[in-house]
């Protein structure tokens, strides 16, 4: 089977053509020797089987960045039988300084044109068969979003994979220096491609004029942002509910029925445990795909690079850049699309930062423990301000926390940012991006949630003498560690119900306090002073969001280590806080 590298620049439409080519028959697999996962997918070329792997985009085959390196690495260690080069037929000054490095590292190489619409609509003129005679290489003129030149270019392909020489690898020491491919690049393009005298006058600008205004453009991006976190939950609401009424159908009409006979511990570890792991998992699938749907739209609009430009000069001053910030924003909606949402960040320590922040972002389960804490502890006029008030406590520790590791984690990228014009994106294109992600997010968290919940029914389950469980043993063995902060044993057990999601949270304190959740705030009240309360509730707030974020924070970093060291900060962090609250309070009085 001959394989072909896809490369090309960020923003160029690398990933629509690749979809428009594939299809949904994609796969992320992990490459040999590295601790990326690349997409690739297999298709049937002039005959001939071939597996197209896409590539991290890339600005220069000599350049430093980490996306650079892992192309480097690939096509260094791997023989590819061609590779299919994505450019922008609109910033071919810019981009095909690439396709000249490409060339010379001996790689037999398709260059594909893309946006040949927007081409048309600046009134961009492209000569292909005089930059193909030029280059040496086939060149096709393409609209990946309109699917304009699809016969040449499948044509091309089939060429390209009915080629009989063997596979090659880069010589990246022939590949010519930026400088030089830029100097190279100008003399092949003269008498080639031709920009009008005056570019027209686009609606890209016009609206710019607006949402890069120095004032008006953060206070409408946060509108913006508002209204996609409540669509997410408007429309992924009501499918989460629809999916869990489901899941319990099951349970109730199908699994306890079939269970009946089996020993009562037996079945509460497959319901209580195994079942509820698996329902957990899948509850989280609508939202998430929900999310990637607008967030796809978003960033294919070209908007999300225009927030990243309005907010990097106040993020640079804590070792992130608007990105970053734009990140932090989609964790107070859930954290784990978040969390995978740094991808769009091309070196790794600033993507390792980016993540350490973006778990104290107050996701939407958290808030549910917020709300409802506020409410049994504060009237319904003190109330919101107390939420407003945590709300802001996640904003400091999340700046405190970029602050703390900014120096460890300081990236050397130049955050160089492309504003792309503002395009409408592709239906099919959102659909198969967001139904990839969520794929890859159940694949991985499916088993760490899964285990998770056993570990805790097992904990809650199995007796540790004197009528006490594993659990409220392990409540009271931690007692001198939480004595000091206020939480009590059974509290405790609780947090290690919201360890595995927050939005389990209340269920487990109605089931260790004996009532059902709408009679869970009267004991609360009864059971708690305010001051113990309130310190629960900080600790809630600001230690580990999810087993799901962890599994996302590992997916990302591929390192267990740097998953433990964000959870034992977040632990740290937390009692320092409910420390510093519960014996103030004390001292006050």
């Amino acid at each position: 089977m001959k394989r072909f590298a896809l490369l090309g620049l960020p923003n160029t439409g690398k990933s629509t053509l690749f979809n428009r080519l594939t299809g949904m028959s994609q796969r992320v697999g992990n490459w040999p020797g590295l601790t990326v996962d690349l997409i690739s997918s297999r298709l049937l070329l002039g005959g001939r089987m071939v597996e197209l792997i896409d590539l991290p985009g890339v600005n220069d085959l000599t350049g430093y960045s980490d996306d650079e390196a892992v192309v480097r690495d690939v096509l260094l260690a791997s023989a590819f039988d061609g590779a299919v080069l994505v450019l922008n037929a609109c910033q071919l000054d810019r981009q095909l300084p690439l396709a000249l490095q490409v060339i010379a590292s001996g790689l037999r190489c398709l260059i594909v044109l893309n946006m040949a619409d927007e081409a048309r609509l600046l009134g961009v003129s492209v000569d292909a068969g005089a930059l193909a005679a030029k280059l040496g290489a086939p060149v096709v003129l393409v609209s990946a979003k309109r699917m304009e030149g699809w016969p040449r270019l499948n044509a091309a392909l089939n060429q390209l994979a009915g080629f009989e020489g063997s596979a090659v690898r880069a010589g990246l020491e022939r590949v010519p220096e930026s400088w030089q491919a830029i100097d190279q690049a100008r003399a092949a393009l003269d008498g080639c491609w031709r920009l009008p005298p005056v570019l027209p006058t686009l609606l890209t600008e016009k609206v710019d004029r607006w949402l890069l205004h120095p004032w008006l453009g953060l206070p409408l991006f946060f509108v913006f942002m508002a209204l996609l976190f409540n669509l997410t939950y408007q429309i992924g609401t009501p499918l989460q509910d629809g999916v869990g009424g489901w899941l319990d159908w099951i349970k109730d009409q199908a699994l306890t029925p079939a269970l009946s006979a089996l020993p009562a511990m037996l079945q509460s570890l497959l319901l209580d445990g195994v079942w509820q792991g698996v329902a957990t998992v899948l509850t989280f699938a609508p939202i998430l795909f929900v999310f990637f749907v607008l967030m796809a739209m978003v960033e294919d609009s070209g908007y999300l690079a225009r927030a990243a430009f309005l907010t990097d000069a106040m993020m640079a001053r804590l070792g992130l850049d608007g990105r970053g910030f734009v990140m932090q924003l989609m964790g107070f909606g859930c954290n784990v699309p978040a969390i995978l949402g740094t991808r769009v960040m091309r070196e790794r320590r600033q993507r390792l930062l980016t993540m350490l922040v973006i778990p104290f972002s107050l996701c939407s389960a958290r808030l549910q423990v917020v709300v409802f804490f506020a409410g049994i502890l504060f009237s319904k006029s003190q109330a919101p301000w107390v939420v407003s008030v945590l709300y802001l406590l996640t904003f400091v520790v999340a700046v405190f926390t970029a602050w703390v590791f900014k120096r460890r984690y300081r990236g050397d990228e130049a955050f160089l940012l492309e504003v792309p014009p503002y395009r409408l994106p592709g239906a099919r294109h959102m659909l198969t991006r967001a139904a990839g992600e969520v794929s890859a997010f159940l694949r991985l968290a499916s088993t760490f949630i899964l285990a998770g919940v056993v570990m805790v029914w097992l904990l809650t389950h199995i007796p540790a003498g004197h009528g006490q469980t594993l659990a409220y043993a392990l409540g009271e063995a931690l007692s001198p560690v939480l004595d000091p902060i206020g939480i009590r044993a059974e509290l405790a057990v609780a947090l290690l119900f919201g360890f595995i999601a927050k939005e389990i949270l209340l269920g487990s304190l109605a089931v260790i306090y004996g009532v059902s959740e709408s009679g869970l705030g009267g004991v609360l009240a009864h059971q708690l002073d305010w001051a113990s309360a309130m310190s629960f509730l900080i600790f809630t707030l600001v230690y580990v969001p999810c087993l799901s974020t962890v599994a996302a924070m590992h997916r990302e970093s591929k390192s267990w280590r740097f998953a433990a060291m964000s959870v034992a900060w977040s632990v740290l962090l937390a009692w320092l806080l409910s420390f510093a609250f519960y014996q103030g309070v004390h001292l006050a009085r």
